[in-house]
């Protein structure tokens, strides 16, 4: 897949957020990179064959205060290679990609990702 198609998708995922977190995002940049490279990896104590699909990295929404301002914007890097590597199709690629916007939104948003997995868990009865 081209990076054109693919940052297409990224920003498809991007568009089904609900209209009242969109509206809440303000000074983040959401790119795509071919993959996370090795410092990048070793930062986030990853060590291979194991890879990044994306990452958050900023200041989130629930650290911030009356002096926050004048920064650089936060940063959602999609991960291309990795996406496609563990996709069998495009579809299933679609919905990873959505997943982890979905995630690193999140991560904007404060939520770590202990409380993320939290959610994803179906309610016990």
């Amino acid at each position: 897949m081209t990076r054109e198609e693919f940052e297409a998708l990224v920003a498809r995922a991007l568009k089904t957020l609900p209209r009242r977190f969109r509206a809440k995002m303000k000074n983040i940049a959401v790119v795509v990179e071919d993959w996370a490279d090795p410092a990048t990896l070793m930062d986030m104590g990853i060590e291979p064959p194991d890879t990044l699909y994306g990452l958050y990295r900023g200041v989130d929404l629930t650290r911030r205060d009356s002096s926050y301002g004048n920064v650089l914007p936060d940063t959602i890097t999609i991960y291309q290679g990795p996406i496609e590597e563990d996709s069998a199709d495009e579809a299933e690629m679609t919905e990873l990609i959505r997943d982890v916007v979905i995630h690193e939104v999140g991560h904007y948003f404060g939520l770590d990702d202990e409380a993320m997995d939290a959610l994803e868990r179906p309610e016990e009865e």
